[in-house]
């Protein structure tokens, strides 16, 4: 009997982070509202990654299986911040009454993320380039809004979304990658070898 061939779980993953990543930082230039980027975090950013980390488990690949569950369950909980925040001044309710979250909260919040982002990084270099490129351009956004928060460095904003705007661009590259290597059956985008050679 034939084996059923499965498909990669990393490009939706891929595609999510990508497109809430973007749409986030879409919000940080100025361009759309928070309404769009707490739904798609939920949705695609959110659920999405977290469905295609649990295929990446069955796969055995850990590195894919951490990363989207880390990071849909960053934008859930992005999400939830969001609702809080605009929650916050209404004090006959739950949330706002129990749930007060400040800017130094959120950036805490992202400082947890920076370092587990700065771990995946050095991991990366055993992947390919594309993978040390997209979480080196990660991280480096995670410093700049822990930045831009903690040390009231505003003046970076735009700088940081942009640097996140190459990052969600390296994920949607990584996902034509895997899509048009077998769409096509030979790599149209050559994602480069590995920094570092296992073993």
């Amino acid at each position: 009997m034939a084996e059923t061939s499965l498909g990669n779980p990393a490009v939706v993953g891929l595609a999510g982070f990508g497109t809430t990543t973007l749409l986030l930082q879409f919000h940080n230039l100025g361009l759309c509202g928070t309404g769009v980027v707490f739904c798609c975090a939920l949705a695609f950013g959110g659920f999405a990654q977290l469905m295609a980390g649990l295929q990446e488990f069955k796969a055995g690949n850990n590195f894919g299986y951490s990363a989207f569950c880390s990071y849909g369950a960053f934008w859930i909980a992005l999400a939830f911040i969001f609702l809080v925040l605009d929650l916050q001044g209404v004090k006959d309710t739950w949330i706002g009454a129990h749930l007060n979250i400040g800017a130094g909260d959120l950036g805490w919040f992202l400082v947890a993320y920076t370092v587990y982002t700065a771990i995946m990084f050095v991991g990366s270099f055993a992947v390919h380039t594309a993978m040390v490129f997209t979480f080196g351009t990660l991280v480096l956004g995670f410093i700049g809004l822990d930045l831009e928060i903690l040390a009231g460095m505003g003046s970076i904003k735009t700088l940081v979304a942009f640097d996140l705007i190459l990052c969600a661009l390296g994920a949607y590259y990584m996902m034509a990658h895997v899509i048009f290597m077998q769409v096509f059956g030979r790599d149209v985008l050559p994602v480069g070898k590995a920094w570092v050679k296992k073993g």
